[in-house]
């Protein structure tokens, strides 16, 4: 999926083996951006799915880029990504989505 939304820049073999040592041991990672996923709940996600975005008034501030942030139940800010304009599409350029967030409740030994 990421591949698809960075358009013309698919990832690097770098970039993917990344990816993999991230998932590794906490597939809960992803859920985490997802409305109602907590660490109480284990990152389950409430349905419908939905994702909050947010702008803020320094999201355009440079042209052809978009700064927006993404909420995770799992961490106490919110996390960038980074939009590449091109033409009239825009497509994922950087993001910090995979930095560590709290432990789900049920792998937490102190819980």
């Amino acid at each position: 999926m990421l591949n698809y939304l960075k358009g013309p820049q698919p990832l690097s073999p770098y970039q993917l083996q990344f990816l993999r040592d991230r998932f590794r041991d906490k597939t809960y990672v992803p859920f985490s951006y997802f409305d109602g996923a907590v660490p109480a709940n284990d990152y389950t996600p409430s349905v419908p799915y939905s994702i909050t975005v947010k702008t803020t008034p320094y999201s355009y501030q440079s042209a052809g880029y978009c700064t927006l942030y993404v909420h995770s139940g799992g961490a106490d800010n919110d996390r960038s990504v980074q939009l590449r304009q091109k033409g009239d599409q825009w497509f994922l350029w950087e993001q910090f989505l995979l930095s560590d967030i709290r432990t789900p409740a049920s792998k937490n030994p102190w819980a």
